[in-house]
């Protein structure tokens, strides 16, 4: 029999992900299926689950022209013309809720998730901004934005979850950390993450090595860990390093993790500590580069250690928020209000470098 509390590294079973519009079957009963975005990171994955005369899909993609066409392809060839009973959503952002609504007004569909995710989600929907607010800006100051993109989002339209997503009506089943769910044919315990996202929903099959993840675990990239306006002073950095520790003890290396991007991965144990490692390394790269003192916008190339583009920016800028937060919420460095309203973060003397 094979060790399977050895550690092997990450392994992926299947090295290409399923064409458009089609499916490939996991397990019994549980297709992966692959939408695209129109972005960096240009797919999400979502599952079906065979409930016999149903299916249960787990997160949805975004809500566009192309969507519901893609979606009508699916429901008629890899679902074969059975309804969608039941949605579930691994959290609340719109490349995972987009088609939630839709499906939701197309069949009846249940809604399940956890209920910060929910209550974001729907708060988020409902709320269109045309210009952006004076918390926004506030926040690109502090966090010393480049003048030129600066400029042209305070005179831009800014993005709105409703642009992607389909309207969420009233009414859902909330998830609990700790409860079992029936799916699929399976049991499984639902486990909530932070970090990326409130309350993210992974669950971990009791019958066989499944774990669907959504964004909370993925094999090849860590989740954006950001900060943003609507809660400056967050340190989200600490709620998921939290959980990952808390995750990683239920991981084994059997397990199979379905993951809202990239692919398929064995090795969970090993995947863990990665993520969880690199933060750390981040962190003190970040600490070492704040010898001088250094603005959010002038921390990017420790952390990512690549260039960063008019199109990683935002995204960039809110995780190094996230970071500068953490190092100062933990006493490791201090800020000061430069004239212009950007913070400047600077190492505690005697802090270690490197």
């Amino acid at each position: 029999m094979q060790d399977m509390t050895k550690p092997r590294g990450i392994q992926m079973p299947w090295p290409t992900p399923p064409a458009e519009g089609e499916a490939v079957e996991i397990a019994p009963g549980l297709l992966w299926l692959r939408l695209p975005l129109p972005m960096a990171l240009d797919h999400v994955n979502i599952y079906a689950l065979d409930e016999g005369e149903s299916w249960t899909v787990v997160d949805t993609g975004i809500h566009s022209k192309r969507a519901v066409a893609l979606w009508e392809k699916i429901l008629a060839g890899p679902l074969a013309g059975k309804p969608v009973s039941r949605v579930i959503l691994t959290h609340h952002h719109p490349d995972h809720i987009g088609m939630a609504g839709w499906l939701m007004e197309r069949f009846g569909a249940e809604l399940w998730m956890s209920r910060t995710a929910w209550l974001m989600a729907r708060m988020l929907i409902l709320d269109v901004e045309e210009v952006p607010t004076e918390q926004a800006l506030d926040y690109w100051r502090s966090a010393g934005m480049d003048p030129e993109i600066f400029e042209t989002r305070r005179t831009g339209r800014p993005y709105n979850f409703a642009d992607t997503s389909y309207p969420l009506p009233v009414g859902y089943r909330r998830l609990r950390e700790g409860e079992v769910i029936r799916a699929g044919g399976r049991d499984w315990d639902v486990r909530l993450g932070n970090g990326h996202a409130p309350e993210h929903v992974t669950l971990w099959s009791r019958d066989d090595a499944l774990v669907i993840a959504g964004d909370q675990i993925i094999s090849s990239i860590s989740p954006n860990i950001g900060v943003y306006p609507t809660e400056p002073e967050a340190d989200p950095l600490a709620e998921w390093l939290e959980s990952c520790e808390r995750l990683a003890g239920f991981a084994r290396e059997d397990h199979l993790v379905l993951s809202g991007h990239k692919l398929p991965f064995t090795g969970l144990p090993h995947r863990m500590r990665q993520l969880i490692d690199n933060h750390h390394g981040a962190l003190r790269r970040l600490e070492a580069h704040l010898a001088t003192p250094r603005t959010a916008a002038e921390c990017f190339a420790p952390l990512f250690k690549r260039r960063i583009d008019a199109g990683t920016y935002g995204l960039a800028l809110v995780e190094a928020v996230a970071h500068l937060n953490h190092l100062y919420q933990a006493g490791r460095i201090t800020r000061a209000r430069r004239a212009d309203g950007a913070w400047l973060w600077q190492a505690q003397e005697g802090c270690k470098k490197g």
